[in-house]
């Protein structure tokens, strides 16, 4: 693999042009000890793009939005499967489902498909300390019950310990008695341990960028937070945030009624919470009571706020400790989530609002001016100043883009060598990527330009894919363990609609079967951008979509 570039330039401002270096000098000032560029991977758990950055009116993000207006943001970023494992092990190692081989949560790809690289591993293959910090990989058999260390990073990934209270009996209920709810505002004093875990990863963070400012190395930090993952366990001062009487409901609330029954997830995992169990809601399609899905979604958007405060902390100390000019920031989800809309709470599907994710990369000198000697890019914004103004992205991307292309694009803003294309197939390669590298969104000519970064939309495609175990809705349709996979739902999204095929599925021998035709979804984004209304016809079939597929 190609050694870190070192010597006395600075790939900051010609990064994504070729071999043009910006020499070391006022205008850029790196660690004391390298000339290579550090990079924060900020990774978050089940969050849509419910921000002011993204245009939502009612959530308070105001330090993910601040971070939103020194980045360039990509306003239309999709996962490759809306489900936790599947999607980590995905964008981490540049593959898609299909190659990794993951649809669950039940194997570790090195041993079940093949030794794929990881980004993280990339990095430290290259000369940088990489460091774990939360939920990065998803934990389990998934990523070897250790978090892929020792490959992927230098030294055992920390986890935060009040991690194994997230699911137990801690919320207080209003007969006073402790319940494993999925409504769950707490007094954190109150709560094991006196803290929360995403609290926890924020100060643990924290003290590794300390001690790595002073480091003869370059690093890579990647930081996973919790929240707003179910049950929605937050500091209960954050409910204020949003009464109940400023939450409308989903636009969308209903099952749409062209929707076929196999693309519906009928969120199972909810349901075993036990303040949703004691709503006795009929499986598979409920409905929820109107009054408990204004509080679930009051809770979903109290959880990002105190998401956004940790985010806020976590970026505060990169620019008290003079590394903000020095340090990539990524910022993205691992999946959306469902907040009603077409009947559904989760992920677990191939709609926009399930695999649709925030995705902002803030680059010293390329995405915003570096900072001048005292000033702070990151200052920390508190969500109950009234006060605080929205702030806008500062530079936009529209086109389609996937989350597999987050190891290319990485590696390529921090100067390293870009890996190149897999073939088809590339099991047996160990470093090579499926996504398209990004960095040409990055070539500005000068920071004043339009805001929006313009590409040819029709030119792209985002895939995504889902599996099912059968054609009508069961209990383990949310997340059917490998051998029970029959049906995989296929997911073409472009600038004009989103065209998807479920097909048979051969598990044995990871094997789809186009000519095998289950049901088939085809939506309008103009005419119907929440994807309500089904516009399949069967003898289309599977001719089309196959000449599309990756």
């Amino acid at each position: 693999m190609p050694p870190p570039r070192t010597g006395r330039c600075l790939l900051l401002l010609g990064l994504v042009l070729g071999s043009v270096c910006v020499t070391l000098g006022s205008q850029a000032q790196a660690n004391s000890t390298t000339d290579a560029v550090n990079v924060l991977l900020i990774i978050v758990d089940d969050l849509r793009p419910s921000l002011g950055c993204y245009g939502d009116k009612l959530v308070r993000s105001p330090n993910i939005d601040q971070l939103a207006s020194h980045s360039l943001l990509f306003q239309n970023a999709f996962a490759q499967q809306a489900v936790c494992a599947p999607s980590r092990v995905s964008f981490l190692t540049g593959r898609r489902p299909d190659t990794t081989r993951l649809y669950d949560f039940n194997s570790y790809w090195r041993v079940h498909a093949g030794n794929f690289s990881t980004i993280p591993q990339y990095f430290k293959d290259n000369g940088y300390v990489t460091m774990s910090v939360g939920k990065v990989f998803h934990p389990g058999i998934s990523s070897n019950h250790s978090d892929d260390s020792p490959y992927s990073w230098s030294f055992p990934p920390y986890h935060p310990s009040s991690e194994k209270y997230e699911n137990s009996k801690t919320c207080r209920g209003p007969d006073g008695e402790l319940h494993a709810n999925l409504l769950c505002p707490v007094d954190v004093v109150d709560v094991p341990e006196g803290t929360l875990p995403d609290k926890q990863s924020t100060e643990e963070a924290i003290r590794l960028l300390e001690k790595m400012k002073t480091s003869a190395s370059p690093f890579f930090l990647a930081v996973g937070y919790h929240k707003p993952h179910i049950p929605f366990r937050y500091p209960k001062e954050f409910q204020k945030l949003y009464p109940l009487e400023n939450i409308t409901l989903a636009p969308d609330p209903e099952v749409p009624d062209g929707l076929p029954p196999v693309a519906y997830n009928p969120w199972m995992d909810i349901r075993q919470r036990e303040d949703v169990k004691a709503l006795n809601i009929s499986v598979p399609y409920g409905p929820i009571p109107v009054d408990f899905q204004r509080k679930i979604r009051q809770s979903y958007f109290a959880s990002v706020s105190y998401l956004d405060t940790q985010v806020g902390h976590l970026l505060s100390a990169l620019d008290d400790l003079q590394l903000a000019n020095s340090t990539i920031v990524a910022f993205t989800s691992d999946h959306g989530w469902a907040l009603g809309e077409h009947g559904e709470w989760a992920k677990y599907s191939n709609f926009d609002v399930a695999t649709r994710v925030p995705l902002m990369f803030y680059v010293p000198g390329r995405t915003a001016s570096l900072p001048e000697a005292g000033e702070k890019l990151f200052p920390y914004v508190d969500p109950f100043h009234s006060a605080s103004d929205l702030m806008e992205p500062g530079r936009q991307s529209m086109d389609l883009v996937e989350l597999v292309s987050l190891f290319p694009t990485l590696t390529g803003l921090a100067g390293l060598q870009v890996p190149p294309r897999c073939p088809v197939p590339s099991f047996h390669i160990e470093l090579c990527r499926e996504g398209r590298n990004l960095l040409k969104h990055f070539q500005f000519h000068g920071l004043e330009e339009d805001p929006y970064v313009p590409g040819n939309p029709r030119e792209l495609i985002a895939y995504s894919q889902y599996p099912r175990p059968a054609d009508f809705p069961q209990q383990n349709s949310d997340k059917p363990s490998l051998k029970y996979i029959k049906i995989m739902g296929y997911s073409i999204r472009t600038v004009d609609y989103r065209y998807t095929v479920w097909v048979g599925f051969n598990p044995d021998e990871f094997l789809a079967n186009f000519s095998d035709i289950h049901a088939g979804e085809l939506y309008f984004v103009d005419s119907d951008p929440l994807q309500d209304h089904n516009m399949y016809n069967d003898s289309q079939g599977g001719g089309v979509f196959q000449l599309l597929m990756p």
